[in-house]
């Protein structure tokens, strides 16, 4: 079977250089090894996608040359898919329900953080400082039937000793020089949430089925989620599914050195075709002729 790439944007902004590095190499690396080349489109927060958005990512890419295979996958359309591996989860006895508003969490985490430093998951946010997984299960279901706000969490010391020790193949370099066999620590991130109330699944767990129903066998990503992949092995070992391999590259900064990010403005793709940018011009700035 040939190998398969995709290259997985979110239509919450424009494309900028940085998701142009990523899906050029995604092409490149599928096309030097005559496997195949998929988009999937990442829409599972209603709240921050629109439709122009997608209509600029399909039109970006196409001036960049690329195509891909048809359907693209949109992860709005996979609801009932990340409900069936929640629920196959809570049969693990591996989730739990919290209902800490953001608010209380920080106040949480400050008094934790008055006793002493509050441990940091890999990008830097405190992890999940509450108890709720010591909730009695009559009052977990009481707080559910009211209504009440919560997010499904993995219960992350029960699904490492099921899963037990785990690693996955890089071919990239990794931020730090991991190439290799890598060894997994989802434990990093501490009982990370899979689902809100009203949104069947969180990126971990998308990304983790969506790969796995795609077939997909490359993961060509940048370097700000390598250390998520310990979190998608734990997920690819709990629920039965192929690891694929990973290849995490270099990221584009700005002027600052910070990753170039649709919440920081970064300039558009189509803002330097308007500008009379071509799309050899793009490769050749990206260190890809």
């Amino acid at each position: 079977m040939p190998p398969v790439f995709r290259f997985a944007p979110s239509p919450n902004g424009y494309l900028h250089l940085g998701h142009a590095l990523s899906a050029l190499l995604n092409a490149d690396m599928a096309k030097a090894a005559g496997g195949r080349m998929l988009l999937r489109i990442e829409d599972i927060d209603p709240s921050r996608c629109r439709p122009e958005y997608e209509a600029g990512i399909y039109e970006d890419l196409a001036w960049l040359g690329l195509t891909w295979e048809r359907p693209v996958r949109r992860q709005s359309e996979q609801f009932d898919v990340y409900r069936d591996a929640l629920t196959r989860l809570d049969a693990m006895g591996l989730i739990y329900p919290s209902f800490e508003s953001r608010a209380e969490i920080v106040a949480l985490v400050a008094a934790r953080e008055a006793q002493a430093p509050s441990p940091r998951d890999p990008d830097g946010a405190p992890l999940y400082p509450g108890n709720a997984k010591a909730l009695a299960p009559a009052e977990r279901a009481r707080l559910i039937a009211s209504g009440a706000p919560y997010a499904m969490r993995l219960d992350m010391a029960a699904a490492m000793t099921r899963a037990g020790a785990l690693t996955w193949l890089e071919n990239g370099a990794g931020p730090r020089g991991e190439a290799g066999t890598v060894i997994a620590d989802p434990a990093a991130w501490g009982d990370v949430i899979l689902a809100r109330k009203d949104a069947p699944g969180s990126y971990h767990l998308a990304v983790t089925l969506d790969d796995a129903a795609q077939g997909v066998t490359d993961v060509v990503r940048g370097n700000d989620l390598f250390d998520a992949t310990s979190v998608h092995r734990l997920l690819q070992s709990l629920l039965g599914l192929p690891a694929p391999r990973y290849h995490h590259h270099r990221l584009i900064v700005d002027a600052d050195g910070r990753k170039l990010s649709k919440s920081t403005q970064a300039t558009a793709l189509r803002e330097r075709r308007a500008s009379g940018a071509t799309p050899s011009d793009i490769r050749k700035g990206l260190g890809l002729d």
